[in-house]
């Protein structure tokens, strides 16, 4: 009898909280006051209305011409920036500042799913990040958490997936996340299995070590299954092959200390922007991490902010902040000194080419956090290049949703599409790196924070 009604108590209780979260998820809010940036990259509407009901944006408006009907909560938004919840294009929840990468992936390949990526994926969202792109990780480790966080078992943005790196050749001890390729059979096998697996995207590196043959096998069979492919360009032969083959998205400025891309680069790149029907061609240059390396290496107190730290175990912590205990003294940037000149003249030659630029960030290479490193780079791009802020924020919200083909869901504040919305006081088109620190984050409807 004693175990019945524990049973039945049980079950009650489980009951109750189903129908609570079904509440929440139902939940119909008017956001009202604020002047908002839905996206698109016009003219921002002031007192602006926002209503959502469930998940979803049903009526935008101002305050003139939009009234709160019954059985809203009402939120004020009065004095504050309200925008879509923003995107990185190039984040890795796998690892999260360490600077040894050879200790980080012996020691915590059994901690992914369990720590290290549900951490980095939480801190993500509490920066108001609720879109991400992850370029690199093992494939069971990548579906496992994204599919957590789409069933609301983990908190986090909404995650689309690589899956490991395509190259030539593994290297040594990285072969969980980074996957050879061997012949134009092997390339099309490959991107066939991470396609069966359900990945979202797929990442080409080294392309330059392969034959072009790999390389349009890999582009070719990713399209066929209606997969973007994203390759990176730190190398000019990288880019070359890139672009004959149909890549979708480079990644990175590449050229290491060169003070430009070639010529001939060039004219490629606007040849292929010149080709409408074939849409945009989207590049993420990542340039925060390496443009900020001086100013960490020399005000290392920024790396004692512990938003980088929510999630983690005291251990973990210790074991990274040991590892950037003297950050100028890291390999991975002692050639920076002489890349970060070159920075602004290739994305500025890249955006006058035509190519749409995507905020992305390398986030969680060794200082760079998964808290700081998105409202970083818009910083970057506004106040130190001079590219105007709407033109960054939409390059965070509207073109990397349309990149991927979700932007009936994502990227704007419009009707019809998942409440994504982040809040902050005062004006951001006026001071960008106010998003260091996002008041309120709305994730499918849901408050979480």
């Amino acid at each position: 009898m004693d175990n019945s009604n524990a049973l039945i108590k049980y079950l009650y209780l489980i009951l109750i909280m189903m129908l609570f979260y079904q509440s929440l998820s139902s939940q119909n809010i008017a956001l009202v006051g604020g002047t908002l940036i839905d996206g698109y990259g016009g003219v921002p509407l002031q007192n602006s209305v926002i209503l959502i009901e469930g998940e979803r944006i049903v009526r935008v408006g101002h305050q003139g011409n939009v009234t709160v009907p019954n059985g809203y909560e009402t939120i004020s938004t009065e004095g504050m920036s309200v925008l879509p919840g923003l995107w990185d294009m190039h984040v890795h929840l796998m690892i999260n500042g360490h600077a040894d990468y050879a200790h980080w992936d012996t020691a915590y390949a059994d901690k992914l799913i369990s720590e290290i990526m549900p951490a980095s994926a939480q801190q993500l969202l509490m920066a108001g990040i609720t879109s991400a792109r992850d370029l690199g990780a093992p494939l069971e480790a990548s579906i496992t958490v994204r599919d957590r966080i789409n069933r609301g078992e983990l908190p986090g943005p909404t995650m689309y997936m690589s899956g490991p790196f395509l190259q030539h050749r593994p290297y040594p001890g990285t072969e969980a996340f980074r996957w050879g390729i061997s012949g134009e059979a092997d390339a099309r096998a490959k991107v066939r299995r991470l396609a069966e697996a359900g990945v979202d995207c797929i990442k080409l590196i080294d392309q330059d070590q392969m034959e072009m043959s790999e390389v349009r096998a890999i582009v070719d069979e990713a399209h066929l299954h209606n997969l973007t492919v994203v390759a990176h360009s730190h190398r000019p032969e990288e880019i070359r092959q890139g672009l004959k083959a149909g890549v979708d998205c480079f990644e990175h400025t590449g050229l290491s200390s060169a003070p430009a891309y070639p010529a001939d680069i060039m004219d490629m790149i606007k040849e292929r922007t010149a080709q409408m029907n074939l849409g945009p061609l989207y590049w993420t240059p990542t340039v925060e991490g390496l443009y900020n390396y001086e100013y960490v290496r020399d005000h290392p107190e920024k790396l004692d902010n512990d938003c980088w730290h929510l999630g983690l175990s005291e251990e973990t912590i210790a074991d990274i902040q040991q590892s950037i205990r003297y950050p100028g003294r890291l390999p991975y940037f002692q050639l920076t000194s002489i890349r970060k000149p070159t920075l602004e003249r290739k994305v500025k030659q890249l955006a006058d080419a035509g190519v749409v630029l995507l905020i992305g960030t390398d986030s969680g290479i060794p200082m760079k956090f998964h808290c700081q490193s998105t409202w970083n780079e818009l910083d970057v791009w506004v106040n130190e290049f001079g590219l105007d802020a709407l033109y960054a924020i939409k390059a965070a919200t509207y073109w990397p949703a349309k990149s991927l083909g979700v932007d009936h869901d994502y990227g704007t504040v419009s009707e019809g599409k998942y409440a994504d919305i982040i809040a902050v006081k005062g004006d951001v088109l006026r001071w960008i790196n106010l998003l260091a620190e996002v008041d309120m984050v709305i994730k499918h409807g849901r408050r979480v924070k």
